[in-house]
Parts: structure tokens; sequence; C-alpha cells
């Protein structure tokens, strides 16, 4: 019988819903590998690599699933998992080391971004970059999960005077938010069905229209409450919904991406996308953007974990 580990960040009951997410994806995944007919085990991420490399190998382990979003609380060195599994040629899920760095890093994404002609809203590391005539929001360098995120973080450029470090400012996008999600596979790449974050009008009437922490994760805010996702458009926006797919197509492209990834865009008053954030190892658990967008497509979940598994089987082949 083929074999799998889980790979993912320790959790304890101390930690926080984002973290705690993990073990969802986990049980996600072990469903779908008792239907492929593999034996699996959890394996939590230690720094202490000869210890996690020699147990890896003396599983015998076809592949490990890499759902290190963390390490020490911290998403600055999630690249290191993919780095090190790499290193010692163990076959993984997941997009590489390089990609993990260059998108998890909001600052080298967004000159990544910049560089290739891909828009994205303004941003500044030292107050002096900041247009005082525009709204900003403060957020986490090298975080995801909308971790450090609330209202408090949108304020107006002129007020802004000092950047807390870790953190860097944003131009705030008053605009439609979509997610767009990207699976791997034995046929290459395929771009999903775009989703739609959806703000009720009534309650963010005079808030920020934000994805903050309590509007992921904490289900009796009224901030998720009146959040919603959805897969239908009006045909005059078939042309923003095939330029959204376009541009999330160049995005996997130009950051290596592989196995499965999603691409978030802010849509400005001038009907501009702006890529917000580019997730390399989105969240996988059943209630996940990425899981809804591929069962929009038409695919069970079984499929998902099959398309993730040969996707990491062609990289290992190098094809």
């Amino acid at each position: 019988m083929r074999h799998a580990i889980i790979l993912h960040n320790p959790v304890n009951s101390s930690s926080k819903e984002d973290e705690l997410d993990v073990l969802n994806q986990a049980i996600f995944i072990e469903t779908a590998l008792d239907q492929l007919g593999y034996s699996y085990q959890r394996t939590v991420f230690d720094l202490n690599t000869n210890n996690l490399i020699n147990l890896i190998k003396d599983s015998g382990a076809a592949v490990v699933f890499n759902l290190v979003e963390t390490i020490n609380e911290s998403g600055q060195l999630s690249f290191v998992a993919p780095a090190m599994l790499e290193l010692f040629k163990v076959p993984f899920t997941g997009s590489a080391a390089p990609a993990i760095f260059t998108t998890t890093d909001k600052i080298v994404c967004k000159t990544i971004l910049s560089s290739n002609k891909i828009d994205t809203p303004l941003w500044a590391k030292f107050p002096e970059e900041i247009n005082a005539e525009k709204y900003y929001i403060v957020k986490p360098i090298s975080e995801d999960g909308s971790v450090g995120i609330d209202d408090a973080l949108v304020v107006p450029g002129k007020e802004i005077t000092g950047i807390p470090k870790g953190y860097f400012a944003e131009e705030y996008i008053h605009g439609r938010e979509f997610n767009i999600s990207i699976i791997g596979g034995k046929n290459g790449c395929q771009i999903l069905s775009p989703a739609e974050m959806c703000f009720s009008n009534e309650y963010y009437e005079t808030k920020p229209r934000i994805l903050g922490y309590k509007a992921k994760w904490d289900e009796t805010s009224p901030e998720y409450q009146n959040t919603t996702r959805s897969f239908r458009f009006k045909d005059d926006d078939a042309g923003l919904i095939a330029e959204l797919k376009e541009i999330a197509g160049k995005c996997w492209k130009i950051f290596g991406l592989r196995g499965y990834a999603r691409v978030d865009i802010r849509v400005d008053a001038d009907n501009i996308p702006k890529v917000i954030e580019i997730n390399a190892n989105p969240c996988i658990a059943p209630d996940s953007g990425f899981v809804a967008a591929c069962t929009e497509t038409g695919m069970t979940n079984t499929e998902i974990i099959k398309r993730i598994i040969e996707d990491a089987r062609q990289y290992e082949a190098g094809i």
C-alpha cells in the first residue's frame, strides 16, 4: 500500500483558529487518501531536520503533504519546510521554497508583480513613501490568513506617522474582491471559477470592506456573518472574469507556482483588477475558498487530492 505523510506545524489547545485549521485540512486529506488506497500518518514539522528526514524516509512515503504554514507561530519562515524537503529529495505537494518565499513576503511579491506589469495597489514601507491623499491598510509583511488584520488598520495616509516593524502600508481599494484558485495536475494547471467575496451593503456601509481576521475565522462575529462567497455573476461581468483568470494564470507562471494556489484581487472604481495577495499553499479545509472553487468546477474531494498528488509526482519526475 502506498504511504503518505501529512506534515504540519505544531498546534495545541492555546493555538488560534487560523492555526488549528490545519487539523481540518489533515482530516480532509486523510478522507481522500482512504478512497485512493493510501495509508498515512501525521507528522509535526521539527527544525531538527535530521530526525524529521529520517522519519520521512524510513516511512517509505510516496508523497508528503506540506501543510506547514508557520514556524514558531510566524509565517516568515514557512519556506523552510519545502526547502528542506527539496534538499533531501522528498516528493511533496504544493509550491517549492522560492515560490513560498516570494509570495509570503508581501513586499517582494508586489515588487515582482510590478516588474511584470501586473497591477497591484500602491505600497509603502516607510512613512515618507505615503500618499497623504489616499487611504491605506497597514498589514503584516509575512502573514497569511488575515492574521493581524482588523478595521483599525485602515487609516488615511495623512495620519500615518510610523509603520510598525514587520508591517507595511498598502493602498486601500474600496472595491470588489475576488479569489481565483488554481490547481495543478498531470495535464498542467487549471484556473478554476473565480469567487467574489461579497460584503453586506447594510453592515459594511460605514466600515472598511476587508477580509479581516474575524471575517475569516470567528463564525459568531457580524463580520463573518455579513461576508459571503459567490460564484454567480451578471453577464456584463464576463470580460472582467476572463481578465481575472488571465491574471491568475500569469501569476502561476511568473512565481513558478505548482500544486495549488489562490490569487486574491481587488477591482477598483475604474474596474481595474489589482493583485493584493498570492497564496502559494492556500488552505484546503472543507470550507476553504480553494475547495469551494474546485467543487464549483465539478471536482469531488477525492479528485482534488488526486490532482495534487499527480502534480507532486510530475514535479518529482522533472516533467
